[in-house]
């Protein structure tokens, strides 16, 4: 009887230690999910951020080759857009600081 008893507690110890080695696998395998998903949202920023630098800088062209042309109304329109920006970013300055 005794050894019995003995061989049911060396098994409830063994399934406590089972037990908390697959707590502790659990948890390292929801950190790599979590770290993958993290991976796949930055390279959808950087993927987003690099689309709106070309279409800026493609609208950036645009309005440079239509202030060059000598248009009054486009040189009128493209310094409202300069100073429109500097006054966001200036406003943008004053709520952070």
């Amino acid at each position: 009887m005794s050894d019995a008893y003995e061989r049911e507690r060396q098994n409830n110890t063994r399934l406590s230690e089972l037990s908390a080695k697959v707590s502790a696998l659990r948890g390292v395998t929801v950190d790599i999910y979590d770290n993958a998903r993290d991976q796949a949202v930055i390279d959808n920023t950087s993927d987003t951020f690099s689309s709106m630098s070309t279409s800026l800088k493609g609208s950036a062209g645009r309005l440079g080759r239509m202030a060059a042309s000598g248009n009054k109304v486009a040189i009128f329109k493209l310094s409202g857009i300069i100073i429109g920006i500097v006054l966001v970013l200036w406003f943008l300055w004053g709520l952070f600081v």
